[in-house]
């Protein structure tokens, strides 16, 4: 994977975008947090010769935990990404980054520190259902046409895809501040097919039952004006994860470091939460 690095002290971060298939966003979170911590942002598996599975992603991130990154994009000697070899690196996901967190956590809970959840997706049908009527209620006649024409105006998958993200952004926000957004990269395929094994490992069961192996502590950060039903997702959690704190704003969408209201106490509460839970490794 590319890995973006962020700072040159402190203890490690991996902050992990959503999409899935939208790469690079979350680089200004890593740029908040650079002051206090070695920050690694990742561009996950992209689509390529087999289909993206949730195991797939799981297994790159552990190599990376491992690693700490060998090829990143600034070139940073190797020896400068490894983190303390007494700490645990901290997870923080946004969205899909989220939950794909959490099903790390699951399968390799001896080597996950703690781990943040930003706007964290949904993890059953009744939490999605909501989730779809309230984007529904927030639906406007502009945004509707402008959807209903993407096919026609615009081939290319991926770049539907950033046209399509752009459009419903009202829809998943309060009032977003003029600066700190991030142009990302979309990967369209990627996206559906990660989504698609998500999907299947819920139906199976599997998710979110194989929480319960998570032992490490569990910060939920939601917006209040998020379309994600934060409380829903939070009530089906805490019966995996009950060691699972929540935090949630008023006048506050899907993405708390770029909203006016909450960006900076989101920094403060973030900062002061992983530095104080960021904790030795075990001998």
């Amino acid at each position: 994977m590319r890995v973006r690095t962020y700072g040159k002290s402190g203890p490690q971060v991996i902050v992990l975008h959503g999409g899935p298939g939208a790469a690079g966003y979350v680089a200004p979170i890593a740029r908040g947090l650079a002051d206090s911590f070695r920050v690694l942002e990742p561009f996950q598996r992209g689509s390529g010769a087999e289909p993206l599975t949730v195991a797939r992603h799981v297994a790159d991130l552990h190599e990376l935990v491992e690693s700490c990154g060998a090829n990143t994009a600034n070139l940073r000697p190797a020896a400068n990404l490894r983190p303390a070899a007494n700490r645990r690196p901290a997870l923080v996901g946004h969205s899909w980054g989220a939950m794909l967190a959490l099903a790390y956590a699951a399968a390799h809970p001896d080597e996950c520190g703690p781990i943040v959840l930003i706007g964290c997706g949904t993890f059953d049908s009744v939490a999605r259902e909501r989730m779809r009527a309230i984007i529904a209620e927030r639906m406007t006649d502009p945004i509707r046409r402008g959807l209903e024409d993407l096919d026609a105006q615009i081939a290319d998958p991926d770049a539907q895809m950033r046209a399509r993200g752009a459009l419903i952004e009202p829809l998943y926000s309060y009032e977003l501040a003029a600066a700190g957004e991030e142009s990302g990269e979309c990967d369209a395929r990627a996206h559906d097919e990660t989504w698609q094994d998500m999907m299947r490992m819920q139906d199976e069961g599997v998710y979110p039952a194989a929480f319960a192996s998570i032992e490490t502590p569990v910060l939920m950060l939601h917006g209040a004006d998020d379309p994600h039903p934060g409380r829903m997702v939070r009530a089906g959690l805490e019966r995996y994860v009950p060691q699972l704190e929540y935090r949630e704003w008023d006048r506050c969408g899907h993405s708390p470091w770029l909203e006016r209201f909450a960006r900076d106490e989101f920094f403060a509460v973030l900062r002061e939460w992983l530095a104080r839970h960021i904790s030795p490794r075990p001998s």
